[in-house]
């Protein structure tokens, strides 16, 4: 190969990273929490994709944090324990075998595996559950269904945070992987908590620069079902408004999303898993990609 030839294969690599660099700058030392769900969480290539790009972040220099369900796995392992997956108001009806399965899965499969992933390019990542050091508190969540309170189960409305253990593994240089399960603020039980929720939960109370929600569309739809025009930025009041019209799935989302933004998190994106290193584009390039939210006060600030 010619040194011409070598030059120019080379240059549009060296361009890529050369873009990266304020994002670079920008993050550095900063908290990013991501939920890893949908079907990043059950395709092999997007897996393994996912575990590359948080390996990344932590190399150049920001602090990722981990969260996840495991919605899919949850069900296929209550299948096999005969119990029936019934949800209400969106939500698993979690009785307390079903609780069992839950945590065996979560914090015995699903979150093994991911660990076990990031932990190919290193000795970086710990994986813990909301029960540990008190991570998450949770008390038992009623939704309200046709103006009735309903009882779902073991499934919790997060009460509070304590981010010591977390932060304890950031100042060590891990990356902590903790799955949505909460201790009970007034029982001797546990919770099943929504991975977004906790999520959004966790990223507030660590002041995360962002908050990242891996799903399995493109971001939030202009006009759904009659354009798939992604909106790519919206304040929190705008996303407040729309809000009632979401689809069941993307409401924890969302309302996640808002959460984090008026609790001090400077963004909150919703991303495509299914595209591979969908967090490197997000978070590297000047494109990004998906929905991001942003506080009211930014806005006003960017018209000025």
């Amino acid at each position: 190969m010619s040194n011409v030839t070598r030059k120019h294969t080379a240059l549009p690599k060296a361009r890529i990273l050369i873009e990266a660099l304020p994002w670079l700058t920008r993050h550095n030392g900063k908290v990013v929490v991501i939920k890893f769900g949908g079907n990043a969480m059950v395709n092999e290539e997007l897996k393994n994709a996912f575990a590359q790009d948080v390996v990344f972040l932590r190399q150049a220099g920001l602090k990722p944090v981990v969260v996840h369900g495991g919605g899919p796995q949850i069900s296929a392992a209550l299948d096999r324990h005969g119990i029936v997956s019934e949800f209400k108001a969106g939500l698993r009806v979690t009785t307390e075998d079903a609780m069992d399965v839950v945590r065996m899965v979560l914090a015995g499969q699903v979150q093994r595996e991911l660990v076990g992933l990031l932990n190919q390019h290193g000795p970086l990542a710990v994986g813990l559950t909301g029960e540990d050091a008190h991570t998450i508190t949770a008390t038992k969540h009623q939704p309200e269904i046709d103006g009735e309170l309903v009882d779902i189960g073991r499934v919790g409305e997060i009460t509070a945070i304590d981010t010591g253990a977390i932060e304890a593994l950031l100042a060590d240089g891990r990356i902590p992987v903790v799955s949505s399960i909460a201790r009970s603020q007034d029982d001797h039980h546990v919770y099943n908590v929504n991975a977004d929720t906790a999520a959004a939960a966790l990223a507030a109370a660590l002041g995360a620069e962002t908050l990242m929600v891996l799903t399995d569309v493109e971001g939030l739809y202009e006009d759904w079902p009659n354009s798939d025009e992604v909106i790519s930025r919206l304040t929190a009041s705008q996303l407040e408004k729309l809000l009632p019209e979401l689809s069941s799935g993307m409401v924890p989302k969302m309302q996640g999303c808002l959460h984090a933004v008026r609790n001090g998190v400077t963004t909150a994106r919703v991303i495509d898993g299914r595209v591979q290193h969908s967090i490197l584009l997000e978070i590297f390039t000047d494109e990004g990609i998906g929905t991001m939210v942003v506080p009211d006060a930014e806005e006003e600030g960017d018209a000025a």
